[in-house]
């Protein structure tokens, strides 16, 4: 089945336009860079991209065509113009989480969507905003800022784009349509690395660092200094100070090989961890897949522990060359009969995050992972346990791509394990048909690997001293912290200049003065970036204000009527002043009382923690039931997979109470009930006996602490 679009171009008799991957977005290809994102979407919508016959929630639809060179295939690249007004969520999510709650609403937004391979031939749904598995899928508001979110190359299933090249054609979009920032929320893994803690090591920045983004806000009150900070204390980190601290750890002796197989490799460069990690990730994207294995097979043992018997972990029938061979069905067969609740491609896509999770682990232990800990894993990704429970129940000789997956009972400990092995060229085009199994005559026995040498799984070295040195440093707070720092680090943004290369037009950047928008002083955290406005060369004051008014117009909910009555910086008389100038304005007919306002929506609502948090920043929170401030769960020591309490107080609501009962109940105060004696001297008692506090405060309600 072709690309919807292809089949659109051939009832309208015309020959789609095809674009290359490599060159789309360059400067004029397909469009021009000039002016502003607004002017510059309308012409790409225009004269690059073919309009589909069918609607997303009643949104158009276009498709431009991609040729990507490398695997000879033609890759879709949609764009959804999203009416905010009609919108069912017109505010927008990242925004808020990043700092713009107080950016005013744009009238329309566009999102950039490249779906996952297998929906190439297929037309939007729906729900495609809500999908997390799309090769690209990026957002700009109308005023041309706008969110990275969501990126998924090799590692998150594409047979055809690995993730540089999708944010190279993003980033590259971007700059041809004119944005002006752009954030991304970067939860960017290999494998099971982070890779905003890895590169932030090694090089300083994140994975996103090197198309130009920095830090842009950090979680639980990180602060730009703390992250630099922290990037410079791990990076800094001796090597041999770590052999010092590491010398009682368990692994010890394989921190130290690895560390000494490097240094010598270096010919005794290395210095300190950073320049560690920069030396491994260099040898690994240099070094061919040949010269990473070592020159004979590793030993195989049958058995992971050295005084349990010489038998295989698995049924006889498994391995027997007399009986006959196991039957292995492929996953997407199996999930096609289960019947389940959830459709088909949703059980597909949970088994591959579970063998991704299978993936990461075997370089540390071949014989596999304990059920719980694969669900653990896999649940990082996938939150709907009961989905995973599920998926892993039917996993079980079953064929995922190129991977087998079996499972078996450990015979010591009675424990459920899975373990992967990856099939060679000729198993991979096997696809048996609905109700058939296949016998895989080349599948091998389940065997357990020791160990390879330091240096010839790069990848394996890395995480040994990844989960090591920057997850389980011993003893050292300090190294701890600065790791969380890190992590909580997810922020970043990339803002591009104003682009003025055009002679025969006047560039300024607008913006509305601040105390005509009545923007609350607790969620001031980030004004309304400035509008970019143009006009002719000989334009007036008159024209300037006439084209300030359009622009506003045009891009905001609430400016629907907005007329200009005065520019700050242009004082009546003066002409214009010089190109690419910030101007203030004034005027009249802004719409306060909407709720467009702001995308941080029209709800009061407050944040104070004592991580110096003061802004929504996305991760799990909860509110007093006394003053309704917001905190963080986990500064309040609620684990994120505990319930929340019906009733909450936080601890500054519990020390106000005490203080109050202090000053009236001197020197102590001694409850008249003997069976609710309760002695109130200070803060502590009421710290040491949470529930009857609350009891005191709140004598009507049913709850649990």
């Amino acid at each position: 089945m072709p690309i919807p679009i292809i089949e659109t171009c051939r009832k309208r008799k015309r020959k789609p336009k095809v674009y290359s991957s490599l060159r789309f977005g360059e400067d004029g290809v397909p469009i021009n860079r000039n002016g502003s994102f607004r002017d510059q979407i309308r012409v790409f919508l225009r004269d690059c991209a073919d309009v589909e016959d069918y609607n997303v929630r009643g949104m158009p639809v276009w498709c431009t065509l991609l040729g990507h060179e490398t695997t000879s295939s033609v890759v879709p690249l949609y764009t959804v113009e999203e009416d905010v007004a009609r919108s069912s969520e017109p505010y927008c999510d990242q925004c808020r989480c990043t700092g713009w709650s107080n950016h005013l609403v744009s009238k329309r937004k566009y999102h950039f969507i490249i779906p996952t391979d297998s929906e190439w031939n297929m037309p939007l749904e729906d729900d495609v905003f809500d999908l997390q598995i799309h090769l690209l899928h990026g957002v700009i508001h109308g005023n041309g800022c706008g969110h990275l979110i969501s990126i998924n190359g090799m590692e998150g299933g594409s047979k055809y784009m690995c993730g540089r090249e999708i944010v190279d054609i993003w980033d590259r979009i971007c700059n041809s349509l004119g944005a002006r920032m752009i954030t991304v929320e970067d939860f960017s893994k290999k494998r099971s690395l982070d890779l905003r803690l890895l590169y932030g090591v090694a090089y300083g920045h994140s994975w996103f660092g090197r198309w130009g983004y920095k830090f842009c806000r950090g979680s639980y009150g990180v602060t730009k200094d703390d992250y630099e900070n922290a990037i410079e204390l791990l990076g800094s980190l001796e090597l041999d100070q770590i052999d010092v601290d590491f010398s009682e750890h368990q692994q010890t002796k394989d921190i130290k090989q690895v560390i000494r197989h490097y240094r010598e490799m270096s010919e005794g460069h290395l210095r300190t961890f950073r320049d560690l990690l920069r030396f491994m990730l260099i040898i690994k994207s240099h070094a061919s897949p040949q010269k990473l294995l070592p020159a004979t097979p590793p030993l195989l043992t049958d058995s992971p522990h050295p005084k349990r018997s010489n038998r295989l972990l698995l049924k006889k029938s498994d391995i027997a060359h007399n009986e006959k061979s196991p039957k292995y069905r492929n996953y997407r067969t199996v999930a096609a009969n289960l019947g389940s609740r959830w459709p088909v491609r949703r059980l597909e896509f949970a088994a591959e995050v579970i063998v991704e999770s299978l993936k990461e682990m075997k370089a540390m232990n071949p014989n596999g992972m304990t059920r719980q800990d694969v669900r653990d894993s896999a649940r990082l990704h996938i939150g709907d346990t009961g989905l995973l429970d599920y998926v892993l129940k039917s996993m079980h000789n079953v064929v995922i791509g190129n991977v087998l997956v079996r499972r078996y009972v450990d015979p010591i400990t009675r424990i459920l394990h899975y373990t992967i092995q990856e099939l060679g060229d000729a198993m991979k085009a096997i696809e048996p048909k609905k109700e058939e199994a296949v016998v895989l005559a080349e599948i091998t026995p389940l065997r357990i690997f020791t160990p390879l040498k330091p240096g010839a799984d790069v990848y394996g070295d890395l995480l040994l001293l990844y989960t090591n040195v920057l997850l389980n440093y011993p003893e050292s707070e300090q190294v701890r912290s600065a790791t969380q720092a890190i992590l909580d680090s997810k922020f970043f943004i990339k803002e591009w200049s104003i682009w003025d290369n055009n002679e025969t037009v006047l560039q300024y950047v607008c913006r509305i003065n601040p105390s005509l928008l009545d923007f609350r002083s607790e969620q001031a955290t980030e004004l309304p970036p400035g509008e970019l406005v143009t006009v002719p060369i000989q334009a007036t004051v008159f024209d300037l204000k006439r084209a300030i008014e359009e622009t506003f117009r045009d891009t905001y909910c609430i400016l629907e009527n907005f007329v200009v009555s005065e520019i700050e910086e242009i004082k009546e008389g003066m002409g214009l002043t010089e190109s690419c100038s910030a101007l203030t304005v004034r005027g009249h007919g802004i719409d306060l009382e909407s709720n467009l306002k702001c995308q941080g929506g029209c709800d009061t609502w407050m944040v104070k923690c004592v991580c110096r948090a003061r802004d929504d920043d996305g991760e799990r929170m909860i509110s007093c039931d006394v003053c309704e401030v917001w905190q963080h769960t986990r500064c309040c020591e609620i684990d994120d997979s505990d319930t929340l309490p019906p009733l909450f107080v936080c601890s500054n609501c519990c020390e106000e109470f005490a203080e109050q009962q202090r000053k009236l109940l001197q020197p102590k105060y001694e409850f008249p009930s003997s069976d609710n004696m309760f002695l109130i001297e200070s803060a502590d008692d009421f710290y040491g006996d949470q529930q009857r506090c609350l009891d005191l405060i709140f004598p009507e309600e049913n709850y649990l602490l």
